[in-house]
């Protein structure tokens, strides 16, 4: 049972991160992070804590257009707080500055931990399998 529940928690926490990600809401994405939440994304410096991540979705969202979906691959509880999850989404990028559309797909791995009640993600990182 308490697997479960922690399915469905960490499976809602990351449809709000990747609606999030669609809709480029800085604040709905960075809501879905820890207080000293890290996101290390692929030829970008790694953004650690609110105000960095705040800076750093706020310049991806600027250079680009999302429209992703994503698939959990697997979630591996550590304890009743803690949990690894790997995803895999794919979709649509387009680049602002060119107006160019190119496809999006990557690998993504998230560090989940609950915080006041709610999974959010500690650490992130995606890369791009081809």
């Amino acid at each position: 049972m308490e697997n479960q529940i922690t399915q469905t928690g960490i499976e809602k926490s990351l449809s709000i991160y990747f609606e999030a990600l669609n809709k480029s809401s800085v604040e709905q994405a960075v809501g879905q992070y820890t207080g000293d939440g890290v996101f290390m994304p692929t030829g970008l410096p790694t953004a650690t804590g609110t105000s960095a991540l705040t800076t750093a979705y706020g310049n991806v969202f600027k250079a680009i257009q999302l429209n992703v979906a994503f698939k959990i691959e697997e979630i591996i509880s550590l304890d009743s707080s803690v949990a690894f999850v790997r995803t895999q989404s794919n979709g649509t990028q387009l680049i602002h500055a060119t107006g160019q559309k190119t496809e999006e797909l990557n690998r993504e791995f998230f560090l989940m931990k609950k915080d006041n009640g709610d999974w959010k993600i500690a650490r992130y990182m995606f890369n791009q399998p081809r």
